[in-house]
């Protein structure tokens, strides 16, 4: 027996952009159709947009060549973010004592299913 395979999924991984704020912009797709997600991304003003398109745009394509999905019943099943290794910076501070800075990253995981016919 065969199992149909109906998602295909895409991650960029250390992307240099805190996971808090790439939140934002990835709570904004989730569950919509490839369509609309991809249209509320090129006008979300964020910079994360561009990175989170990037991956969706990754996905549809894993999902078209990949599995032979129909791109018109796709839409973003799974999008999340996990936090990836966070570089350890110092500034100088008043009377030579130093303050941390922590440059985080992003782990940024999407799923596009296609919608079963009911």
């Amino acid at each position: 027996m065969t199992e149909q395979i109906t998602s295909a999924k895409a991650v960029a991984k250390t992307v240099r952009i805190a996971p808090r704020k790439v939140r934002l912009v990835v709570d904004l797709i989730r569950g919509k159709k490839i369509g609309e997600a991809i249209s509320i991304l090129k006008f979300t003003p964020n910079a994360s947009a561009s990175v989170v398109e990037k991956v969706l745009m990754s996905a549809i394509a894993n999902a078209e060549h990949n599995y032979d999905l129909d791109l018109e019943n796709l839409y973003v099943s799974e999008a999340f973010v996990n936090e990836g290794p966070t570089m350890k910076r110092f500034t100088p501070r008043a009377k030579g004592s130093a303050s941390p800075i922590n440059k985080r990253t992003s782990h940024i995981t999407i799923v596009v299913s296609e919608k079963e016919e009911a």
